[in-house]
């Protein structure tokens, strides 16, 4: 138990989550100015490299860079808070994949072409779908996190009895913090042997943005199962079971997501944390009525 709190504050405690944000920020700021330049060396003809990458091609792509940045501190934030509050959890889950198309925009911001075929190019449509999917993913999850607080307040009482399942969970975080470590060098080492100087060119665009976070999806469906399946020796409610298992279908519609492009990876996504969101609507309605009434 001392090296289960001892490892916990190493990694997880709120110094930890201070100290990683503030090196998170540097790298992302360094990471852009590098971006930067790279484009405008190979604009000038000074460098040849990546001359067939969308990302290095306008300057408005390179705030790409800090966003991916931003994202490894959100996958660091989701397993902060797993221990934590089961709901802000998911919450991270759908942040996240929110801000893998907020991230595309930018990309696409740089390629837009403005004319009056606006519906006939198909990355213009393709923008226009993400754009309003973001907009609508932003208020999704904004009502998910309002309801998750109400579900949270619902169960103070019985906080005493889920201390167990939250050192459990401390567990299990502890172990993501390694498999996420390595399954990102892993990702990066295989991406740059994928690049090709010889041949100036990039794996593809899809290819680049679903870069770890395909494996990452994968890795949370089995979590999440897992914690379904903890759950079941804390607790024997429906509705506490239908929420967990629901919370899981919704991770895996987002990870099938990565598996199709275009319009329909879009609906997917918002399918998900709809999914998500009407799970925890008609839990908390089952939990209001559970209460004893005065």
């Amino acid at each position: 138990m001392n090296l289960l709190n001892r490892l916990y504050q190493i990694f997880l405690s709120e110094y930890a989550k201070r100290k990683i944000e503030k090196a998170i920020l540097y790298i992302a700021l360094v990471g852009f100015f590098i971006h930067l330049i790279l484009i405008y060396l190979s604009n000038f003809g000074i460098v040849n490299l990546f001359l067939e990458s969308e990302l290095f091609k306008n300057p408005i792509s390179a705030i790409y860079t800090p966003f991916s940045f931003i994202l490894v501190y959100e996958v660091y934030l989701l397993i902060y808070y797993l221990p934590k509050s089961f709901t802000t959890y998911i919450t991270k889950q759908y942040e996240i994949i929110t801000l893998i198309i907020i991230r595309k925009l930018f990309k696409d911001l740089s390629a837009i072409e403005l004319s009056a075929d606006w519906f006939q190019i198909k990355g213009d449509i393709q923008f226009t779908y993400d754009i309003l999917a973001s907009v609508v993913l932003f208020y999704l999850i904004f009502q998910f996190q309002k309801l998750g607080k109400q579900a949270s307040a619902a169960q103070m009482d019985n906080s005493m009895i889920i201390e167990r399942f939250i050192r459990r969970k401390k567990i299990i975080a502890l172990t993501l913090v390694p498999i996420f470590f390595v399954m990102a060098i892993v990702t990066l080492v295989n991406w740059i042997s994928d690049v090709s100087l010889a041949s100036n060119d990039l794996p593809s665009f899809e290819t680049i943005n679903n870069l770890f976070f395909d494996e990452f999806f994968t890795v949370l469906i089995l979590v999440d199962v897992v914690l379904l399946l903890i759950s079941f020796f804390y607790t024997d409610k429906f509705h506490k079971i239908i929420r967990n298992s629901g919370f899981v279908v919704s991770t895996i519609l987002i990870r099938m997501s990565f598996g199709v492009s275009g319009l329909i990876s879009t609906i997917l996504i918002v399918v998900a944390v709809l999914f998500g969101l009407a799970i925890i609507v008609i839990h908390n309605k089952f939990e209001k009525n559970a209460l004893p009434k005065n």
